[in-house]
């Protein structure tokens, strides 16, 4: 089942982004929700199920080191690490 899922995920990030029905070009709400806890840059963020999601993005930008995406979908981790380019290590 594990593979069947991740299979499943795979083929839909490989898409791209239009092809996802939930994808935003902007995390704000979480970004927000994330604001309000009061949490900041020295904060540690886990992501669970980021899949290739903008969220990473914004954090970054505020500042955030200590950031974790987990997903099932390789693919989608590949298109995160990817557009971070020389910041995806860190």
């Amino acid at each position: 089942m594990p593979n069947e899922r991740a299979a499943h995920w795979d083929a839909a990030y490989a898409k791209g982004d239009a092809g996802r029905s939930r994808f935003q070009a902007e995390a704000g709400p979480s970004l927000e929700a994330i604001g309000a806890t009061g949490a900041g840059p020295d904060d540690a963020i886990i992501d669970v199920g980021g899949g290739s999601s903008r969220l990473v993005d914004g954090l970054l930008g505020r500042g955030f080191r200590d950031l974790t995406v987990l997903d099932v979908s390789s693919v989608a981790l590949r298109i995160a690490r990817a557009r971070q380019a020389d910041r995806a290590g860190k």
